[in-house]
């Protein structure tokens, strides 16, 4: 499944701009700014996933969903949770509905 390996590879930059803070990366920006900060983008980016959705626009929605995927792991970094746990809570899931 190599059109996944973007997520690794985002959570790798993520984590890195959260050890490094790099000067006048965005990232390096929402970690500054703290939780608060990341659950306000986390919950517009939502909102905007809503609104393009409505709007039959999968141009617009594709661009939003992948802001509200960035933001989501930003925020499991700022929590310390690997996204690795959400994929096998969806692995999880998924099994046992299969029984």
């Amino acid at each position: 499944m190599e059109e996944y390996e973007i997520l690794k590879k985002l959570e790798q930059v993520i984590i890195e701009r959260e050890k490094e803070r790099p000067e006048g990366a965005y990232t390096t920006y929402l970690f500054k700014e703290g939780v608060d900060k990341i659950l306000k983008k986390v919950g517009e980016e939502s909102a905007e996933v809503i609104i393009a959705a409505k709007n039959r626009s999968h141009e617009e929605l594709k661009w939003e969903a992948a802001d509200l995927l960035y933001h989501l792991m930003v925020l499991l970094v700022e929590q310390e949770l690997p996204f690795t746990e959400v994929l096998k809570t969806l692995k999880e899931r998924h099994e046992g509905r299969d029984k």
